[in-house]
């Protein structure tokens, strides 16, 4: 844990440095349950807040944050997270790119005392706009919160 905020603290600043070539994103996903969760939870909906900047050619890193919630069914609960997490998109070609989100998942409903964060990507990044897919999963202890997502995000 203290490694992540370590990272994620000096990953802000030296965005700060840099904030001249950087830009905040402001999305949403929507996602089916897999693993753990396909048969307690129904849907996974979310927001999204990212800053990033360009480190290199074709590759950008920032930090990211938001709120992720898994809709309980059948009388469960809901699964809630803020995320905490350093980001990074590389770009492939023609506005094609992988990603990955790394860090922490705050919990935010009883007993969710949070868990490590991973979120790979695949997307279409457009000037102002982006579309991705991506598999993002909240593991603690041997159990993990996971979903396969839809999102967009726009640059502001």
């Amino acid at each position: 844990m203290k490694k992540i905020i370590l990272t994620t603290a000096a990953i802000f600043a030296f965005g700060f440095a840099n904030a001249q070539s950087g830009a905040f994103k402001l999305g949403a996903h929507v996602g089916l349950p897999t693993g753990d969760m396909k048969d307690i939870s129904s849907v996974n909906l979310g927001a999204d807040l990212a800053y990033t900047w360009s480190v290199a050619e074709g590759l950008d890193a920032g930090i990211t944050t938001g709120y992720t919630t898994y809709l309980g069914k059948d009388g469960w609960d809901d699964a809630s997270f803020i995320p905490v997490a350093a980001t990074a998109q590389f770009t492939l070609t023609n506005n094609w790119f992988i990603g990955a989100d790394l860090g922490y998942g705050i919990g935010v409903n009883d007993g969710n005392e949070g868990a490590f964060m991973y979120q790979p990507k695949f997307g279409y990044q457009m000037e102002k706009a982006g579309l991705y897919v991506a598999y993002k999963g909240f593991s603690k202890d041997g159990f993990t919160v996971s979903s396969i997502n839809l999102g967009v995000n726009f640059k502001l």
